[in-house]
Order: structure tokens, then sequence, then C-alpha cells
């Protein structure tokens, strides 16, 4: 089928294709878990209907027509022909449910955020400008109470009421980001790992650390909250590179 012929099927395909395209480059990034691990994003104004990926599909595969269109109030979702996976309705459904801010929310477990979270003291120290975006703006959940079912959903769910933080480390499993739409989220994703990654390197030099004064690092976040348009930028130049490669995630 053509993808005029898909678009006229189906709402939301700006959206759709946005969030196809950060599941593609996750995969290529290294940054999924076989067929685990999910992305969401709102697409009614109470935000409470949301798309998210199909039930144990690679991130490599995932085509803008493949998302769900779910109701985080539907009780009985689970019971519809092509439910989610259980842990990503757990989650996704409950932050959706009960954090307006979060409208797009992608959840991982890769390598390094990983390692961090797996760390006795999971904090970010302000080492560097990456790891100084997240200054004050991470939620580190020390309490993991196994998989994401919807009671340990409503848990993580509940921890972002603080609408300054928009990431969090998700003790013992992984991390968890929000923001407004994919690609201020999918960035703040990105950047959170590469910042992770030279912290775990740092840490393995066993050299002292030079950590950044708060006044400094909350300088450099709150300089990087306002700089122009990166987000954006960062996930249009990805989707030409797909479109370059004949990538079918538009389909």
């Amino acid at each position: 089928m053509k993808i005029a012929q898909v678009k006229s099927n189906l709402n939301f395909w700006r959206e759709r294709t946005d969030l196809a395209a950060a599941f593609r480059w996750t995969a290529r990034l290294n940054m999924h878990e076989a067929v685990a691990n999910h992305f969401s994003l709102t697409v009614s104004n109470d935000g409470t209907k949301f798309i998210v990926n199909p039930n144990m599909v690679h991130f490599s595969r995932i085509r803008a027509s493949d998302l769900l269109e779910l109701d985080s109030q539907n009780p009985d979702t689970l019971k519809l022909p092509n439910a989610p996976d259980p842990t990503a309705w757990g989650l996704h459904g409950a932050l959706h449910r009960l954090c307006p801010h979060a409208k797009c929310a992608m959840h991982v477990h890769s390598d390094y955020a990983t390692i961090l979270a797996s760390l006795e003291d999971s904090n970010l120290p302000a080492i560097d400008q990456n790891s100084a975006m997240f200054f004050n703006r991470v939620i580190v959940d020390n309490n993991y109470g196994g998989l994401a079912f919807e009671e340990e959903g409503e848990r993580c769910a509940a921890l972002f009421s603080d609408a300054k933080k928009k990431v969090m480390i998700m003790g013992n499993h992984g991390v968890l980001v929000i923001g407004s739409n994919v690609a201020e989220t999918f960035n703040r994703m990105y950047y959170f790992e590469r910042a992770a990654r030279t912290y775990i390197k740092a840490l393995q030099t066993g050299m002292k650390l030079r950590v950044l004064p708060d006044e400094i690092a909350e300088r450099t976040a709150t300089e990087l909250e306002n700089y122009p348009s990166d987000d954006s930028k960062h996930l249009e130049e990805l989707k030409k590179i797909l479109i370059s490669e004949g990538s079918d995630f538009q389909s």
C-alpha cells in the first residue's frame, strides 16, 4: 500500500512519522533491548489518548502505520485484539493518565543509563556540558518494584510531580524520559545517554572528577533549555537520513 493511501486511513500522521523515526534511530544507536522498551506520544488535548509501539516489534522495523492508538482511561485495553505489551500499558498508560505535562515518554534500558541506574549512588554529577544539562532536572527512583505493570507504573508516574524534572533514573532498571513532543524527548534521551557514558568512563579512570560549581551547572542547564530549535533540527536531520537511505519508517 502506498504511503498516501495509508495516511488517508490513519490520524496524526506527522506524530506517527516522528515517533517511528525515533524508534529507528534508537535501534541504530543500539539503545534498544530486543523487542522490549517503549515510546509513547499523546494525541489528544487532554493527553489521555496516545500512540505507542505495538507488542513485540523490533524498534528497527516500526513504521508509522504500526503504532497503536490507545486511551489511557480505558480499563479494558489489555483485552483488545491488538493489545500493547502489558508493561508498556502499565507505565505509559499511567503516565499519560496522571501527568498531563508528559506529552511524550521514552523508556529504554540503554547501556550507560542502566549502568548508572545500577550504582548505589545513581546521581549524575555535572562534570561536562552534557551532564550539566540535567543539573537538578533528574529524578532518582530508588524503589524498584518489579516489572512496570499498572501499580508500578502509577508509582513511577507519581514521581514526576516537579515539571522541571523530565528524566527519571529508574533504579535497577533503566531510564524514563518525558517531554512536550517527540523531538524534544528524543534529544533529551540521546544527550542523557551521552552524559551517562562520559560519567561512567570518567569513573573508570580512577581519577578525581572535576565537578562544575552548582551555579555554573544551573546556568548551563538554563542556557541549553533556551537554546533555539536544537531538538527539532536534530530529529529532522535524522528523518532526512532515513529517507535518503530508503527507509520505510513513513509507511
